[in-house]
């Protein structure tokens, strides 16, 4: 099935399940869902939780500090939008309230060979944007060595 919104490949901010996400950085924040019933962190957003089945979330603000779980250097372009991209680092970094919580999102500021797994990292806030979607960007949680 091919994405057909005309602002592919910025993330969908409208989408119900993230917009609370991407409101919150456009803040400066990172926030994650957490279960009402159990505490769980609940990373991918999702209807229940899977630790003790509740349906009732709240976003709920993190520290951003966390450690490199993995990472990979992405030397080719997949799309026309990452061409002038390239190389670029993206990540799973592990949050430090939850290690089990590992977001995916782009490493800058540091040279690829320099990351070395359980990395101390922090989360910045950036614009990402993409020369197909002209004039348009969007606050995007990212990481940086800490």
């Amino acid at each position: 099935m091919a994405i057909k919104r005309a602002d592919f490949p910025l993330p969908a901010v409208d989408d119900e399940r993230l917009a609370p996400y991407f409101e919150a950085a456009a803040r400066g924040a990172l926030v994650i869902p957490r279960c009402g019933a159990c505490d769980a962190w609940c990373w991918y957003p999702r209807e229940r939780c899977p630790v003790c089945d509740g349906t009732s979330f709240s976003w709920t603000p993190v520290s951003g500090d966390g450690a490199l779980f993995s990472w990979t250097v992405v030397r080719r372009a997949f799309l026309p939008a990452f061409a002038d991209k390239v190389p670029f680092v993206t990540g799973l970094v592990a949050l430090r309230e939850d290690p089990a919580v590992r977001i995916v999102a782009w490493i800058v500021d540091v040279e690829p060979g320099a990351l070395v797994a359980e990395r101390a990292m922090r989360t910045v806030f950036r614009p990402l944007s993409f020369s197909t979607v002209p004039d348009r960007s969007v606050v995007v949680p990212m990481f940086t060595p800490a």
